[in-house]
């Protein structure tokens, strides 16, 4: 993967302009990414790929400097056995918005006024670092998502997610780097499932259950409202 591919992951991945993503990590200016982008610039420096590592620690700096192996070291989702809840590191926390199993239809018809997403009750999430971009809670509704292992979303269990920039969906979505998403889908209401493949061409993706009884099918992106990948779990205790 060339320097410049890489530079378009890291933003896709971290849901920024490459403005934003120079101020997050701290360089004075943004133009090393732009020529990086161009091409003008065939490596990301040493020194780059500090400063993108130490902002992004699930990032291998071997992936920014060469290209090879997979971007993420581990899965940025936090993992719980059942009863546990998710730690409590660096004593960070974030208050986010908690859509709950009750409140799904309406969160279809109010996801895009402002008014109604400060309206909703807030959770604290433990987080272990600054987390950007838009961020919102759902509690999970159903059995789709439960097959009895340790990966399981289990009713009313709370699920922290990142939504992901519609300019996005036109290129490849990192299904092998997230565990789930949620899909808000016009008809269907709220879906947390994993997404299997994304065609690209046709706007198509295929989502899968945990739970054996419930089929993979696909759904056309056309009828997406919005998406987000989930970052962290909570245990319903």
């Amino acid at each position: 993967m060339e320097a410049s591919e890489r530079i378009d992951e890291l933003l896709k991945y971290s849901n920024m302009s490459a403005k934003k993503f120079a101020e997050y990590i701290g360089i004075k200016t943004v133009q090393s990414l732009y020529d990086i982008q161009k091409g003008k610039i065939k490596n990301i420096s040493n020194a780059l790929a500090g400063k993108i590592a130490n902002s992004f620690p699930e990032i291998k700096k071997e992936w920014l400097l060469t290209g090879s192996g997979e971007m993420l070291s581990t899965s940025p989702q936090t993992q719980t056995t059942k009863n546990e809840a998710v730690p409590f590191e660096f004593g960070s926390i974030m208050n986010v918005p908690l859509v709950n199993q009750y409140a799904y239809a309406g969160y279809l018809c109010g996801y895009s006024d402002p008014e109604y997403i400060e309206a909703l009750p807030t959770i604290p999430f433990p987080v272990d670092r600054e987390y950007k971009g838009q961020y919102i809670c759902f509690e999970v509704k159903g059995d789709s998502m439960d097959d009895g292992s340790k990966y399981s979303f289990d009713q009313g269990d709370i699920v922290l997610c990142r939504e992901i920039s519609r300019d996005y969906w036109k290129t490849k979505l990192h299904i092998k780097q997230w565990n789930a998403f949620v899909i808000v889908h016009q008809t269907e209401g709220i879906l947390i499932k994993q997404i299997i493949d994304h065609d690209v061409e046709n706007g198509i993706i295929t989502i899968h259950s945990l739970n054996p009884l419930y089929e993979d099918r696909q759904i056309h992106l056309s009828e997406v409202k919005m998406l987000f990948n989930v970052v962290k779990m909570q245990r319903n205790q």
